[in-house]
């Protein structure tokens, strides 16, 4: 619709409306009536109408009617909030954008699996793991056995020696045998057990020459063949001889020690006999008086 058409149509509507009150206004004098106020802008001419209007644009087709000849013309207040809204949602986007940008964060490593050996592609050996090793405190845990080399030896008593050993390293041991020593009835390649002894006597002894008295068996001393106790002053030396652990060349030290030092009085004095240890006095206390 054009402008010169809306004007037309207020004027009539205002030519009927000035008609309808002119009854009304006739007994009144011109002067006391005022005249109808008009607006300034239907008194303009239109100089325009027959003018021709320059084709709309396709934008502004699109626009309705009743908006097209509407004026845009903010004052100062409504272009300050515009400005004002306008930051506002330009601070809204900026935040919305980084608070949803991903951050970098380090990862910490991950721990290597222990005993489980990695194939070139990536995936875990199925074969068995390494078996752990063995501490060294154990694998080095000293283990020895303790004998004694008693008669015609260098060095008769105690001598340690590791697992496994001979007759023939415990006489080592005693730093060798002595001259006329019988050798020949012995097993030099027998092996020894912790607290066994060893005896070396002379050709023709018939004695035996190595005996177990290894200690922990659990078991009490075999006792005497006569069923009481040996008593240590008045017993022979074939008598002492049934002691167990004891043999001919311990029976012979227990009595040249009474033939040099007198009567025991006491049976821990058999420890002061070569060839007998604490182990051996042990076992022949609950056999033995004085």
């Amino acid at each position: 619709m054009r402008i010169s058409e809306e004007r037309e149509r207020v004027r009539d509507r205002l030519a009927a409306m000035s008609g309808d009150f002119s009854s009304a206004r006739a007994g009144f004098g011109r002067e006391d009536v005022a005249e109808p106020t008009v607006p300034d802008w239907l008194l303009e001419s239109d100089d325009d109408d027959d003018e021709e209007l320059e084709p709309l644009t396709p934008r502004f087709q699109a626009v309705p009617d009743r908006w097209r000849d509407m004026r845009w013309s903010p004052r100062r207040r409504g272009a300050l909030a515009l400005v004002i809204v306008a930051l506002v949602a330009t601070g809204i986007g900026v935040f919305t954008v980084w608070w949803g940008s991903p951050t970098m964060q380090a990862v910490p490593p991950l721990p290597a699996a222990v005993g489980v050996p990695i194939t070139a592609s990536g995936q875990p050996s199925t074969s068995e793991p390494p078996s752990p090793p063995i501490e060294s405190s154990r694998a080095a845990a000293p283990v020895g056995l303790v004998v004694s080399v008693v008669g015609l030896v260098r060095n008769p008593g105690l001598v340690t020696l590791p697992d496994g050993s001979r007759v023939a390293d415990a006489l080592t041991a005693a730093g060798g045998v002595n001259a006329g020593a019988d050798t020949l009835s012995l097993n030099l390649a027998q092996k020894l057990s912790d607290g066994d002894q060893v005896v070396v006597g002379v050709v023709g002894d018939s004695a035996p020459k190595t005996s177990s008295t290894a200690a922990g068996t659990g078991g009490a001393p075999a006792a005497p063949a006569g069923g009481g106790l040996i008593n240590l002053n008045t017993a022979t030396e074939a008598e002492l001889d049934t002691l167990p652990g004891v043999g001919p060349v311990t029976a012979s030290a227990i009595a040249a020690w009474r033939t040099s030092n007198g009567k025991f009085t006491d049976v821990e004095q058999l420890g002061e006999v070569d060839g007998i240890g604490p182990a051996r006095l042990d076992k022949l206390r609950p056999l033995v008086s004085v």
